[in-house]
Order: structure tokens, then sequence, then C-alpha cells
């Protein structure tokens, strides 16, 4: 797949620039939205949808924007429409071309003016035919990487840079936050110091780069006082699509629900506060080995 660049962008400008477009976002919205604002990226299905079902359920003032690819075809989101019309918005988004990212940042910043909580839910693991988990060195294949790199890491990073100058402090029911909250869905297994089986080289890699890029990210923001603050989060092996093909050496009781994964991790986000920007936590709140 190949990468869309734009040939100018007004948010690839100075510092200066990027609090001049975050004062004129806050600016234009009149209205302040009681229960929060949040943005699931990589909602059709698996834990993204999970996040958008209980972001709704668990505060009845809270707005929603639900992305994925194909918002036709997620049936589970429409079905979540038809329940929450008012306080649910879905949005196409293909993390693998900007300009969709774009839009929904355009449409983010008319509708609401601002942005309380991004949540990069999206992942690939495998694809029939496409990307198998490798077991060995030999089946290491460069097409392989890239699709990891693109929507393991690259494509999280983008929305977190189209997303920044919406981003603002507080909001949500059930949270004392007093920074807005970017969490990046990571797993255990991109953490180097606790790679002791070697094996799915291109999940592993594009995870540990997700992981350095949200570092670095929460670095700036800490360095500029941004009110923001950047988390990677390990769901736990949870019954989803993505890990249905490998679940037969999951030790018992290690195989999550969705609804009790999301309900981990949730509670991690609305607690969270600014000393733990940049730090890496797993569903049980423990902190992971970079």
């Amino acid at each position: 797949m190949k990468l869309w660049l734009p040939k100018s962008h007004a948010f690839m400008a100075t510092p200066l620039a990027f609090r001049s477009i975050r004062r004129a976002c806050f600016a234009s919205s009149g209205l302040k939205w009681e229960g929060g604002v949040s943005m699931v990226q990589g909602a059709s299905r698996g834990i993204g949808l999970e996040f958008v079902k209980q972001l709704l359920e668990k505060n009845d003032k809270g707005h929603v924007i639900a992305t994925c690819r194909n918002p036709n075809g997620a049936t589970g989101l429409v079905d979540l429409k038809n329940k929450f019309a008012e306080r649910l918005n879905i949005m196409p988004l293909d993390l693998t071309i900007e300009s969709t990212i774009e839009a929904s940042a355009k449409f983010i910043r008319e509708k609401y003016g601002s942005l309380n909580l991004l949540i990069n839910a999206s992942g690939i693991l495998s694809i029939p035919n496409v990307l198998q988990p490798e077991t060995t060195l030999s089946k290491v294949e460069r097409s392989s990487l890239m699709l990891a790199y693109e929507v393991n890491a690259v494509g999280p990073i983008l929305a977190i840079k189209h997303m920044w100058p919406l981003l603002k402090a507080g909001g949500g029911f059930g949270t004392e936050r007093d920074v807005a909250v970017v969490a990046n869905l990571s797993a255990r297994v991109g953490s180097i110091g606790d790679n002791h089986l070697g094996g799915w080289h291109s999940y592993r890699s594009s995870k540990a780069a997700l992981n350095q890029l949200t570092k670095t990210v929460s670095v700036e923001f800490a360095r500029k006082r941004d009110p923001i603050i950047c988390i990677l989060l390990h769901p736990g092996t949870v019954d989803t699509d993505l890990s249905k093909p490998f679940q037969r050496n999951v030790p018992d009781g290690k195989l999550f629900t969705k609804e009790f994964s999301v309900q981990q991790l949730l509670s991690i986000i609305n607690n969270a506060k600014s000393h733990d920007n940049g730090k890496f936590f797993a569903w049980d709140g423990q902190e992971i080995p970079w």
C-alpha cells in the first residue's frame, strides 16, 4: 500500500502555528460538550467496537466519534448508532490514506471544536494469504513488515498528529482527568525487555515502533506543556477475530472477554494523571518494561 502524503498542509507548520490552530479550535466551539468528546479509531469490531459501546453506555452525556475503513459494513456500529443517534457519529477513516484522517479531524473541529480522548484501537496480526506471524526468520517478508508497520505504527501516529490541535483537557463521566488522553493499543509482545520467545517479527517490531513513537510524542507534549498525555495499553489476550487463530495455547483464565478487557482499560484511562504520560500499562494496571 502507498501512503498518501499531502504536498502542503496547515498542520505541517511551526509550533507557533500549532498553538494558533488550537486556540482557534477552542474559540470556535461555542458549546461545552458535557460528558466530553471521545474518538475511537478502529471501531468496526472487536476491542474498538467495545470501547465505543462502553463509552456510550457508561456516560449518558458523552459524545463519541467512531471511525473505521468501511462504516457501511460495520453492523455493530450501525446498531449502536440506532440506539445512540444523538451521541454517536461514524466516520470513514483508513489509516493508510492520510486524507481520511484529515477529513475526520475537520469534521470534529467543525462539529465539536475539541476532543478529550483519542483511542487508537486498530491493529493487524494476520490476514489470510497476506500476513501471518512469522515462526522463523526465513519466513520474514518485506511486504508483511511494511504492512504491519503502516497499520500498527505509522497510522496511529498520523492520527495523533492531525488530532493534536483538537485535544483539550478534561471531560468524561467518572474521570478526574486534568489532561486530555491519547491511548494507543499496543501489546506485551512489543516489549523488547519482555521478549523471551522470539518470532512474530512483523507484529512485535511494529508494536515496538508504536511504543517508541508514542513515547517520543509524549516527551514533546510535556516539553510544550500541552495538557495531553499519551499512554500505551496492553489489553491482554482477548477473544476477538485477531486472536482467534492463536488461542489454542492460551492458559486457562488468560483469555479475556472484550467486555472485561475494555472495562479494565477504561479504568486506566479514566484515572490517568499527568505523571502517567509516556507509560506502558497492562490491562491490570501494571507497567510493562520497554
